[in-house]
């Protein structure tokens, strides 16, 4: 199984949910971060000047996948989020060992 963590700007994180889901997944949680990559943050201008912002807001989703379905929900997440510019965002992928529903005590793939 893998574990995917997205980050990507606020007004894609819509389309992403709904190109995760369309892909046969909706297992999934969504939370609000803030950060910036390798262009460290944005310059705004304003009629009064110019303004620094260093954290940008951003959307983070994650899900538990089993192995076959990783290339296709990356294609679909890529697909969704992709507007060409700097921070369309990341996606990081994590090998889970195991998962376990708390409710019923099931392990592995039946659990997600």
């Amino acid at each position: 199984m893998k574990k995917l963590e997205i980050i990507v700007k606020p007004g894609k994180s819509s389309v992403v949910r709904e190109a995760i889901e369309a892909a046969g997944y909706s297992g999934i949680t969504v939370s609000q971060a803030e950060g910036h990559g390798t262009q460290k943050g944005l310059t705004k201008g304003k009629s009064d000047g110019n303004y620094r912002l260093e954290l940008v807001p951003k959307v983070r989703l994650e899900l538990v996948i089993p192995d076959s379905a990783l290339e296709s929900v990356i294609e679909a997440v890529v697909k969704a989020a992709k507007t060409g510019q700097p921070g369309d965002g990341k996606i990081f992928v994590s090998d889970v060992r195991d998962v376990i529903r708390i409710r019923t005590g099931e392990h592995g793939e039946k659990a997600v």
